[in-house]
C-alpha cells in the first residue's frame, strides 16, 4: 500500500485512478454471466443439474379445462395451470423408481396473476400418495419470476424419493384458485463439485445429431 501511495502521489490525478481500477479488479474479479441462481436454464446448459420432470407422471388435484398439468410443462411463460377447486392445491410429480433430487425451481408472475398468485407451498415427499411427508414450507411475497426450492434429506445437498408433491397452502389476497406458469424438477450431475457444459458438446443442430432426435 505505500508503494502504491507513494506513485499516486508523483502521478497525475487520471493515472492514479487507473491504477487503483487495475488493483481492485485484480484482487475481485467480476462473476461470470451465469452465476445466477434463479436461472434454470443456465444451470442445465451448464452441466451442474439436469432436468427430470420428464421421467415423472404428472397429476393435479383440479384444474380448469384448458389450463392442466401441460401448461406447466411446455416451457412457456404465457401460459399457466389454473385451479379449479378448494385448497390446498396440489401439483403430484411420480417416478418410476426411487430418484435423486437436489432442486425444484416454480415460476409465477404475480404482476399478471395477482391473486392467483401462490403465498404459501409445501413440498412433501414419499413412495406414494400415503405415506407423504412434509419437507417445508416456503412463504412467498409477491414472486415475479422463477423460485428456487432446495431439496434436502438432513445435511445431504438432495434426496431420492419416489414421489413429490407440491401443496399451494394459500394465495395472495385470499385467492381462491392458483396459478402456476411453469415448475423444473432437478437432479445433480455427476459427483460433488463435478459439472459436464452442454457446450463442450457443441450445438445439438446437426443433421448426425438429429437421426437420433427419436427412436422407432
Amino acid at each position: 500500500m505505500r508503494v502504491l501511495e507513494n506513485v499516486c502521489a508523483r502521478a497525475a490525478k487520471v493515472p492514479c485512478v487507473i491504477i487503483m481500477a487495475a488493483t481492485l479488479d485484480e484482487e475481485s474479479p467480476p462473476k461470470p454471466a451465469f452465476a445466477n441462481e434463479e436461472d434454470p436454464l443456465a444451470e442445465e446448459r451448464l452441466g451442474y443439474v439436469r432436468e427430470v420432470g420428464a421421467q415423472a407422471v404428472w397429476s393435479l388435484s383440479s384444474c380448469k379445462p384448458g389450463f392442466g398439468v401441460e401448461r406447466l410443462r411446455d416451457n412457456i411463460m404465457d401460459t399457466y395451470w389454473q385451479s379449479d377447486g378448494q385448497l390446498p392445491h396440489l401439483v403430484n410429480i411420480q417416478f418410476h423408481k426411487r430418484t435423486n433430487i437436489s432442486q425444484i425451481y416454480i415460476y409465477t408472475d404475480y404482476k399478471l396473476d395477482e391473486s392467483y398468485t401462490p403465498s404459501r407451498i409445501s413440498i412433501r415427499s414419499g413412495t406414494n400418495f400415503n405415506d407423504l411427508q412434509e419437507l417445508q414450507v416456503i412463504d412467498l411475497t409477491e414472486p415475479n419470476g422463477w423460485v428456487q426450492i432446495p431439496i434436502k434429506d438432513g445435511n445431504v445437498k438432495s434426496l431420492r424419493t419416489f414421489m413429490l408433491q407440491i401443496a399451494v397452502i394459500s394465495n395472495h389476497q385470499n385467492g381462491r384458485d392458483t396459478h402456476m406458469r411453469q415448475i423444473r424438477v432437478h437432479a445433480p450431475c455427476g459427483g460433488e463439485g463435478k459439472h459436464y457444459p452442454l457446450e463442450l458438446f457443441g450445438k445439438f443442430g446437426t443433421v448426425d445429431f438429429q437421426k437420433f432426435a427419436t427412436i422407432r
